[in-house]
């Protein structure tokens, strides 16, 4: 059982799909496992560190020949899978909904295309989530980004020259990114409130020290969708929220926006109109702007000031922590995989459940109901 993995080429990525750690553990189950040269550089990983796991580490061409299984952050090009095996797995980031055509070409050259992203929220799935491991990196670098950006200084400060007050932060959306913003600009000592659709996250605000800012007396809404995902909002929802969040944003220092809907565009949170209530000098970071944003003029890898405030975002925030996103990026691919090993076949054997959840493409044809329906 060969598994290779590739150099990221994808623009902006500086992640790479395997560590030292799960080289070694991929090795100690039987696998022979290729790494192209120069794959873990920008992730502080040198190629010295995967020979020394045990690693092959030689061109593109020459770690897929003959793989069985090739592990990726992004999905590689298929142009780049020359000389695989027939049925190839590859597991990796495809944004199925976003790139139709990709998932098309991994049909047509017969491979098993395996979706990250479609990694079930069940709890025995949940060391092999990727979405949740690279968001809660996300959710703590856009706040240090934030505050990096803020011309004040966060934490209240007693001093003899007088007293600096705390910071006011706003998390909107109280997902593993919006909790893991949260508790950083707790830490940095931040005065710190959040909301979200889901009325569920309330005691989640709580427990992490920070204000809940909820649309109360709007019956029947729990904005909880499958998965844990949240799901559209009525317009009378919609309304409320944009009224209460239209008087709170007015007071805060920095707001950070979280909300993302699989298969759509990011909605809009934050309108021109309400980031022109804001004080001049605060700062917005937008975590989803590389599905259109959650704020009115925000560009993913751009500083943009409206009314002196400060919108910002990364098209690909987890890549700037390269080498700890990696890390929990190569875990997730390896307890995938590991879960299902069958040591009589040497590889894995993925069940129903998981299976087919992240499986998009087989035998040459689409195959999985998310994209079919």
């Amino acid at each position: 059982m060969r598994i290779a993995i590739l150099k990221e080429r994808h623009a902006g990525e500086s992640r790479v799909a395997a560590s030292a750690e799960t080289v070694r553990k991929f090795i100690s189950l039987g696998a022979e496992v290729a790494v192209e040269k120069g794959a873990g550089v920008m992730a502080a990983i040198p190629d010295t560190d995967f020979v020394d796991a045990g690693a092959i580490v030689g061109t593109a061409a020459a770690i897929v020949k003959d793989a069985d299984i090739v592990l990726g952050i992004q999905a590689p090009d298929v142009k780049l899978l020359k000389g695989v095996k027939k049925g190839a797995m590859v597991a990796a980031l495809f944004d199925p909904f976003g790139a139709p055509k990709l998932v098309e070409a991994y049909a047509k050259a017969g491979l098993e295309a395996l979706s990250m992203e479609f990694m079930p929220r069940i709890t025995r799935a949940q060391s092999m989530d990727v979405l949740s491991s690279q968001s809660n990196l996300a959710g703590y670098k856009a706040v240090i980004a934030a505050a990096d950006t803020y011309g004040r200084a966060f934490p209240m400060m007693m001093t003899a020259a007088g007293t600096v007050q705390a910071a006011r932060c706003f998390v909107m959306g109280v997902g593993v990114a919006g909790l893991q913003a949260i508790a950083t600009a707790r830490r940095l000592g931040a005065q710190v409130s959040a909301t979200d659709v889901r009325s569920a996250t309330k005691e989640q605000i709580e427990s992490l020290g920070a204000k809940p800012v909820f649309v109360e007396d709007v019956a029947g809404i729990e904005g909880e969708g499958s998965g844990g995902y949240a799901t559209e909002m009525s317009e009378e929802y919609q309304k409320a929220q944009a009224e209460l969040v239209s008087s709170h944003i007015a007071k805060q220092d920095i707001v950070i926006t979280t909300a993302l809907i699989p298969g759509r565009a990011a909605p809009r949170l934050i309108s021109d109109a309400q980031i022109k209530t804001m004080k001049s000098g605060s700062v917005i970071f937008d975590l989803a702007t590389s599905q259109g944003g959650n704020v009115e003029g925000s560009k993913p890898d751009e500083i943009v000031v409206k009314h002196g405030v400060t919108i910002m975002g990364y098209a690909n925030t987890p890549a700037q922590l390269p080498a700890d996103a990696s890390a929990l990026f190569a875990r997730n691919h390896y307890n995938f995989l590991s879960a299902f090993w069958d040591e009589e076949t040497g590889g894995p054997i993925l069940d129903e459940e998981i299976g087919d959840a992240v499986r998009l493409t087989k035998g040459g044809k689409i195959v999985n109901e998310r994209l079919n329906a």
